[in-house]
């Protein structure tokens, strides 16, 4: 029961950050991307800060003056402009597609990074799943659009941030750790705006209301990811993220049209089933360990 209401919550997260990916899409046709992100992120600091408040937790943490948590937080901060800015310039299926590899990443850099084993399964599931995002992105072909490099770099900082988040050993909680983030990412956000020498628009009605309702949706989506993870297999629940991409498919025809070409959607299907697999791996894996050592 704990993993079916765990793969509900995921599911729904995950409509909730395709709904918002397509909200930031449709106000980056008239509105500079640092500007979107730094408003949207700024409501999200807002949010934050008022439920600490409300739980009766410090604002100020002294382990936010951590390396690994500035590190953390500067990855994310990087991968988000970069996978925003792929939004406003690539079709949304495009680089939701590329953002699917961030578990594969994510298992390589344990292995480089951490010391955490991958058998051989594993390694091709990889290898095979990164061969998938070169065949979305279509490198030298007629195909290619440069910008895809962006969802490529978005990607990646994720995964960084992924990996930081595994190496934390302080103790911060989710809704602590996204408040950091934000905290850097509004600044970063106007200085993106200032690099390319952009002016704030100011929002009419309409934007005003589509910059509400991301803050309002990425929120939401925040609150049913922790909601997901609390129980359950963590492998299971975890391969439910994919469901993003067919949300992004419908999302991306209805709201703009896209049909997807089929070099993108093997692609897709490709890194997908390489990053179930890996999960199933590791899960399998973790499992054994937790019998043959039944203190862990």
């Amino acid at each position: 029961m704990d993993n079916i209401r765990g793969a509900a919550f995921m599911v729904f997260a995950m409509f909730c950050f395709a709904v918002e990916d397509g909200i930031i899409k449709l106000l980056a046709q008239d509105m500079p991307v640092g500007q979107i992100i730094s408003v949207t992120c700024l409501g999200g600091l807002i949010g934050f800060l008022g439920w600490a408040v409300l739980k009766g937790d410090r604002l100020w943490q002294p382990a936010y003056l951590n390396v690994k948590v500035n590190l953390r937080s500067l990855c994310d901060t990087c991968g988000s402009l970069m996978f925003v800015t792929a939004l406003a310039l690539v079709p949304l299926t495009t680089a939701s597609a590329v953002i699917q590899a961030t578990p594969l990443v994510v298992a390589l850099g344990a292995a480089a990074f951490l010391a955490q084993p991958i058998g051989w399964r594993r390694w091709i599931a990889i290898i095979v799943g990164f061969i998938g995002v070169l065949i979305i992105i279509r490198p030298g072909m007629d195909g290619f659009i440069p910008a895809t490099l962006l969802a490529v770099g978005g990607m990646l900082g994720l995964a960084a941030r992924d990996l930081f988040t595994r190496s934390l050993t302080v103790q911060l909680s989710g809704p602590q750790l996204a408040t950091h983030t934000f905290s850097m990412v509004v600044p970063a956000g106007f200085l993106l705006m200032a690099f390319q020498g952009q002016s704030i628009v100011v929002p009419d009605g309409r934007q005003s209301l589509l910059l509400m309702a991301s803050i309002v949706v990425g929120m939401i989506a925040y609150l049913a990811i922790v909601a997901a993870t609390r129980g359950g297999n963590a492998g299971i629940i975890s391969s439910f993220r994919y469901s993003r991409m067919i949300f992004a498919l419908i999302i991306g025809f209805v709201m703009f049209s896209e049909i997807p070409d089929a070099p993108t959607l093997i692609g897709a299907a490709i890194v997908i089933a390489s990053g179930i697999y890996t999960l199933w791996r590791e899960t399998i894996l973790h499992r054994a360990s937790l019998n043959e050592n039944p203190a862990l």
